[in-house]
């Protein structure tokens, strides 16, 4: 699964909806209804583990991470950029609190779904219905395609990836992020940057 955003530094609302999956003009219009443009400033909590999150968020600039705690330390499972989805499945799911923490990298321009107004399109239209079940089904894979990373790829492989994702935003990431990310030390980080 290739996760490549556009390359821009700006995903407006109707490409994202589309790229999820295509909806008839009617069923696209009233979930764009949906739609509120909201603004963070670099390092706020867009959600935060331990609690419900009843929004999800879809990022029209800016870079977020996802990271967890583990023995009182950050661990990043991954990073977001223009056009991804900012979402805890769990909430989305189930209606529990969640398990990450996403935090904006820098000021950060967000569009938010409210998921109750979300589920009621589900229950009244099939069109909107298929496409939130596919907006499910590509955040799986996501962490799918994430596991099987941190099983079979190398540290330099799961770097260029990373690179190849957004390449003017990575090289603006604290090199501590990326090494968490990567599951390496900074040290070893900064070599496999020199070999580039």
């Amino acid at each position: 699964m290739e996760r490549r955003t556009t390359g821009t530094e700006e995903m407006d609302a109707l490409t994202i909806i589309q790229r999820i999956a295509p909806l008839k003009l009617q069923d696209l219009q009233m979930l764009f209804g949906l739609f509120e443009e909201v603004r963070f400033d670099k390092q706020q909590n867009i959600i935060q583990a331990g609690k419900n999150s009843h929004y999800l968020y879809f990022l029209k600039t800016g870079s977020c991470r996802v990271f967890y705690h583990k023995e009182e330390r950050e661990v990043i499972l991954d990073f977001a950029f223009p056009g991804d989805v900012l979402i805890s499945l769990n909430s989305y799911v189930h209606g529990k609190p969640g398990y990450e923490t996403i935090q904006s990298l820098e000021p950060v321009t967000a569009y938010r779904i409210n998921t109750a107004q979300l589920q009621s399109l589900f229950a009244n239209t099939l069109g909107i219905a298929n496409w939130g079940r596919k907006l499910a089904e590509v955040e799986t894979l996501k962490i799918e395609y994430r596991l099987m990373s941190k099983l079979f790829k190398t540290a330099t492989e799961s770097y260029q990836e990373l690179l190849d994702r957004a390449p003017e935003i990575v090289n603006q990431i604290k090199l501590g992020f990326i090494a968490s990310y990567l599951g390496i030390s900074q040290v070893t980080l900064s070599r496999i940057r020199g070999k580039r």
